[in-house]
């Protein structure tokens, strides 16, 4: 991979801390170079306490715009100026934009990738269809239970070690969204078309959950967020019991599309099989 910088190259990235395992350089600057963009896409680690200076010091467009991950999803849409339901529904933004008069607008395209993830891996899979159950009460479990809510998902049941945590995602979304404790996750899993672990178990291989998968319909859909490694120990399990499963790198490229047409004005090249090359990065 190899491209001209110019005077008018459009500049993107990605803020986090730490940042250097992101894979999203990688299907950014893939599709740049794809679809012969005069543009590139970095990657930022500012510091976990200086975020906002990070943030301010953009205004004004020199960067068109940023995704954001871990941990500053929640200090990111608090700098905002402006922000789309999405952002607000999800109490966090994942893409920041620049404008050149010094605007910050937010948007979460966590959840655009969560459904598509979903229905792209789960042939036939509808978010409305009946239950979904997610693991996890943090912001990456509230932007997952606000996105399925909006989908039109009739019950979303927060699972959560510590109950209080669960019921204050449940009380911020109302309506549809229920908390359950880790204890009585079968009684939650009762009849769902989904489970969605929304923790960090599993990431790098370290650690598991101990849920009863078992107690799950056998045609209910296993998701796990977590990318590295793409097969988590929560999705083998779900994979030994014969339940279909959706990996978390589709989610990364499902929620990339959206970020990358606010970044550089254009769709990324369909022609380009992205998955296969974060693929190729994963194996290595």
């Amino acid at each position: 991979m190899s491209r001209t910088i110019t005077g008018r190259t459009v500049v993107a990235g990605v803020a986090g801390s730490p940042v250097g395992h992101s894979l999203s350089p990688l299907i950014h600057n893939a599709w740049l170079e794809a679809a012969g963009i005069d543009g590139v896409y970095v990657a930022f680690a500012p510091g976990a306490d200086r975020f906002d200076r990070f943030v301010e010091g953009m205004r004004g467009g020199a960067v068109r715009g940023v995704n954001v991950t871990i941990p500053f999803k929640e200090v990111a849409l608090s700098m905002a100026d402006k922000a789309s339901a999405r952002a607000r529904g999800a109490a966090a933004a994942n893409l920041l934009i620049f404008e050149s008069d010094g605007t910050v607008i937010a948007d979460n395209t966590d959840g655009i990738g969560l459904i598509g993830a979903l229905q792209a891996q789960a042939e036939g899979f509808d978010p409305a269809a009946g239950p979904i159950a997610i693991l996890g009460a943090g912001g990456a479990a509230r932007g997952a239970a606000s996105a399925l809510v909006a989908a039109g998902c009739p019950q979303v049941r927060i699972v959560n070690r510590t109950l209080a945590k669960a019921e204050a995602v449940a009380g911020a979304l109302a309506g549809a969204v229920v908390a359950c404790p880790l204890t009585a996750a079968a009684d939650a899993f009762d009849g769902v078309t989904a489970v969605i672990n929304a923790t960090s178990a599993g990431l790098s291989g370290s650690g598991s959950l101990d849920v009863p998968l078992a107690a799950t319909p056998e045609t209910a859909v296993v998701m796990d967020m977590v990318y590295k490694p793409l097969l988590t120990p929560f999705l083998a399990e779900a994979l030994r019991l014969g339940r279909p499963t959706v990996d978390g790198l589709e989610m990364l490229v499902r929620q990339a599309i959206p970020s990358f047409e606010a970044f550089f004005g254009r769709v990324p090249p369909a022609d380009l099989d992205v998955r296969a090359v974060a693929l190729k990065a994963l194996e290595a």
